[in-house]
């Protein structure tokens, strides 16, 4: 399953049409949740009934496509089950209980209530929001696909505009000859990645570098808001919400270069290696640190592994996530504890003399925990299809990991 992306065009009345089809779609995936809370032992199956109560109900919910609706409550769903996985595993902390939604940015169909034109350069929404027609721009061509592949199609609002993505159901797997070559990585923050051969990748600060820019321009976003704030209520001044706009679109750019990046990197790393050895690091639990918190996000780890593990299994190479655990503090040659602290950046080994990078000493023991096993449990490891890989369901925020440019 890959996702292509379109940027969509249209007119400000259909762009209306979007956000209250989006507006609508949140309110029965919250709708669907009070429903669980309120009533026992509720299934899948319950939930997706749900829908043509609230169809009935609600005049504005009976407008969107019934597969929409679903679509909607399949998120609540989703929510739930992996509150109910975590409770059965039982997970260390809070569970995830599921929470109503805010701020849902896209809306996302099945099989019914679009289509494409003949060209495939427009897609045609049926349903009663009034979307109509809408124009596709992008690099793709859906012409070498079968309607049949496209399992789900979600619109998406973004600060620059508003975005299309299909969910094409094709076989990702792509045969490459063997490199011979294996590799061990450390995750850090004064280098990107460092592997057990010496090699180093300059971490880029993507947000470090925008963060003046990005302050100034939240900071006069503040300015209009408190200078039109009546009038914005009023809805007499547009002031406010286009500095917002700038703003997010700032943010949007930096979130853009930390994927783009992450992406080569790790397109680079597959190609040049049969099998890489990689840290199961615990991001949601180190950015709780607040004097590392910012610099960690904007690392952007998670990003990187999941295109590592992505491109892991497009490719048929080998990915092993292995638990961190003193794989800084051990000595790669003779195998002692020699503690340290963040600041130390130079590995000097008081029992055998052995002297290396602290990152570098790292890779090399990640990689031989690599080699000696088949990875963590509960991870995407051996080039096992990870769950976004399979793109049935879309990601909720409307990104999606298995994006690829055109280059790639």
């Amino acid at each position: 399953m890959i996702i292509y992306e379109f940027k969509v065009k249209g007119k400000n009345k259909q762009y209306r049409a979007i956000d209250d089809a989006i507006r609508t779609s949140q309110f029965i995936q919250n709708k669907a949740l009070r429903y669980w809370m309120d009533n026992k032992k509720v299934s899948k199956y319950d939930l997706n009934k749900y829908c043509a109560v609230l169809a009935s109900e609600f005049s504005f919910a009976d407008e969107l496509n019934s597969m929409a609706r679903q679509s909607a409550t399949e998120r609540a769903w989703s929510a739930i089950s992996r509150f109910y996985d975590n409770c059965k595993k039982k997970v260390k902390g809070k569970k995830g209980f599921p929470r109503f939604k805010k701020n849902c940015r896209s809306v996302e169909y099945k099989t019914s209530g679009w289509k494409l034109s003949e060209t495939r350069k427009a897609i045609i929404f049926s349903d009663k929001k009034g979307i109509g027609t809408l124009k596709l721009k992008g690099t793709y061509d859906l012409n070498y696909y079968d309607i049949k592949q496209i399992k789900r199609v979600r619109l998406v609002r973004r600060a620059d505009g508003y975005y299309a993505q299909f969910a094409i159901d094709v076989n990702i797997k792509v045969e490459t000859q063997p490199s011979g070559q294996v590799v061990g990585i450390d995750l850090g923050l004064k280098y990107f990645i460092a592997d057990n051969k010496g090699n180093v990748e300059q971490s880029p600060q993507f947000y470090r570098k925008s963060e003046k820019q990005l302050n100034r321009s939240n900071r006069k976003k503040s300015k209009k808001f408190s200078k039109d704030r009546k009038k914005a209520k009023q809805g007499q001044s547009n002031n406010y919400y286009k500095a917002r706009n700038r703003y997010q679109r700032k943010h949007l750019r930096v979130s853009r270069q930390r994927k783009e990046y992450c992406k080569r990197v790790a397109y680079s790393v597959i190609q040049s290696n049969d099998l890489v050895a990689y840290e199961d690091l615990n991001v949601k639990g180190l950015v709780r640190n607040r004097h590392l918190a910012k610099s960690i996000s904007d690392a952007g780890w998670s990003t990187f592994r999941a295109w590592l593990e992505y491109f892991g299994n497009k490719y048929g190479k080998v990915t092993v996530a292995v638990p961190p655990h003193h794989t800084s503090q051990n000595c790669s040659n003779c195998g002692e504890k020699v503690k340290k602290s963040l600041s130390t950046r130079t590995h000097v080994c008081p029992h055998c003399g052995y002297t290396e990078d602290r990152d570098i000493n790292a890779a090399i023991n990640i990689l031989r925990l690599g080699l000696s096993t088949v990875g963590h449990t509960g991870t995407h490891a051996w080039g096992d299809l990870p769950s976004w890989a399979i793109g049935v369901n879309l990601s909720s925020n409307g990104e999606s990991a298995n994006q690829e440019s055109p280059r790639l």
